[in-house]
């Protein structure tokens, strides 16, 4: 997980997750590492570790907004051109 200057550490990544996503999904949620690529706006193609977070909601504006939330606050605090969000209805089931 890449950000100028170096790469977001593992207690940095663990303290967001404890401040900006735990507070928003009590509930639960799963994050599991991954490799990503993606081109800049610059142009350049970037391959990196990356980490995905995947929430199972329901589909209302309270956890909409605490999604984008969270996307927001990782991009300000590690410096990032862009979150991806994928967004889809699933059934589920406990």
């Amino acid at each position: 997980m890449a950000k100028p200057g170096g790469t977001v550490s593992e207690a940095e990544w663990d303290a967001f997750v404890q401040t900006s996503v735990a507070p928003r999904f009590p509930d639960g949620f799963t994050v599991w590492p991954a490799s990503g690529q993606w081109r800049g706006a610059n142009g350049k193609v970037v391959s990196e570790a990356t980490r995905v977070l995947s929430l199972m909601h329901a589909p209302n504006e309270r956890s909409e907004a605490a999604a984008r939330a969270i996307a927001s606050e990782y991009k300000t605090s590690f410096q990032q051109e862009a979150v991806l969000r994928v967004r889809s209805y699933a059934c589920m089931s406990l």
